[in-house]
């Protein structure tokens, strides 16, 4: 079964470029688990080349692979190999990540018949000019699902040039299919962030003024004075502040199942240099934490040049300690998958801070997109990005965890 928008795209695209772009859950992906073994058998016997490529292997595997092999089985569709391909309806296919050129430099020079594009917007750019110049065979095709970003974005611009494309704009509500409180809790997951324009109706929508305006506005909401539920995880985030003598430690909980994050505690370093002062603060917060708490099994470092000397001397200085807790690299990701955590948390009710932080309280409530760049977060100094970092820090390493926990 079809809606009435996949339906037209079966019966309309048949260009060059063949693009769904719009809301998440609105049904795009799902019609290409149908539409690229079409399009694959339709070239089995020309020259060139097959390939899948997406934001990275991993979600190659996860997005297309796997439910390729859900509907189609493993005969027909394999799991992607060390060297990057996989047999898909009988023919080999190159499965790369997009989000670095030396992926797809990997099999520079052949021609693709047949390329399907996953995510494109998350793609670099760089990637996408190479892949231009490939598909140069009469029959060659695209096909590629993305959920818009900004206006400005370099393949909103694409769109809207005079290539050979068939383009559809998706909404949630274009999908039939969709329970009624699976569309209300997507609704309510978005409401209120620059998210609900791009991934509810589809729109290339720039990120303008307060980020998180449903914590600036209902602030109140998000604030606790003491834990009720039992925690499964308590972590701290560590951000050295680019070398600015902004130290931040902030602390965070993470219940069972990844369904709550608590902001539990904070440590402004601002004025300290030296790293034994550092280590000693960090000792004294992470004590603190811990007999709070009963347990803090993890804190995530900044790293680069200055971080990583810290780091090292921090790992020393609580093991000589017998500090019972792993210290390792933050998970960085990219800084607007770290709104979109957070914004996601906001939206569900599932993030709230103990409301004796006052700092991190701040930064939330104060955090601007930069009116000159867009879908950038403002970092000029006026406002208290130090300690955002360090809340993501000390979650960032389980955002598939809970990104996932309501689905």
């Amino acid at each position: 079964m079809f809606s009435q928008k996949q339906r037209e795209f079966l019966d309309n695209a048949n260009r060059r470029w063949n693009i769904k772009y719009g809301a998440t859950r609105s049904g795009k992906t799902h019609l290409d688990y149908y539409v690229i073994p079409k399009r694959i058998r339709s070239v089995k016997d020309k020259p060139g080349l097959v390939a899948i490529l997406g934001n990275t292997k991993g979600t190659l595997q996860r997005n297309i692979i796997e439910p390729l092999q859900d509907i189609w089985g493993t005969k027909l569709v394999s799991d992607i190999s060390s060297d990057n391909t996989a047999f898909l309806f009988g023919q080999k296919c190159y499965c790369l990540g997009a989000d670095n050129t030396k992926h797809i430099n990997k099999i520079r020079g052949p021609s693709f018949k047949y390329c399907y594009g996953d995510e494109v917007a998350t793609w670099n750019q760089g990637v996408f000019e190479m892949l231009k110049s490939r598909l140069d065979k009469p029959y060659s095709k695209f096909d590629g699902t993305c959920n818009p970003e900004g206006p400005n974005h370099w393949f909103k611009k694409f769109l809207d040039g005079n290539s050979d494309i068939y383009q559809q704009k998706y909404t949630l509500y274009d999908n039939p299919f969709l329970a009624k409180e699976v569309l209300q809790a997507l609704e309510t997951d978005y409401k209120g962030t620059v998210f609900f324009d791009r991934y509810i109706l589809g729109e290339w929508k720039a990120a303008e003024g307060i980020i998180y305006r449903l914590f600036a506005d209902q602030t109140e909401e998000f604030l606790i004075d003491y834990i009720k539920e039992r925690l499964m995880l308590v972590t701290i985030g560590i951000d050295y502040g680019a070398g600015k003598s902004k130290i931040k430690f902030v602390a965070s909980g993470i219940t069972y199942n990844f369904q709550m994050v608590y902001g539990l505690d904070e440590m402004d370093l601002t004025g300290i240099y030296d790293p034994e002062q550092i280590y000693e603060k960090f000792i004294q917060f992470y004590q603190r934490v811990f007999n709070q708490y009963d347990m803090c099994q993890y804190a995530f470092a900044d790293y680069g040049a200055l971080g990583n000397v810290i780091t090292l001397g921090l790992i020393k200085k609580c093991q000589k300690e017998g500090l019972p807790v792993q210290i390792a690299d933050c998970s960085k990701g990219k800084i607007n998958d770290r709104i979109f955590l957070s914004s996601t948390l906001m939206a569900q009710k599932r993030l709230k801070i103990l409301r004796k932080n006052q700092t991190l309280i701040k930064a939330f409530q104060d955090a601007l997109w930069n009116s000159k760049v867009p879908d950038e977060r403002l970092d000029d100094g006026t406002t208290d990005i130090d300690s955002l970092d360090a809340f993501e820090y000390s979650i960032n390493s389980f955002y598939e965890n809970l990104i996932n926990a309501r689905r």
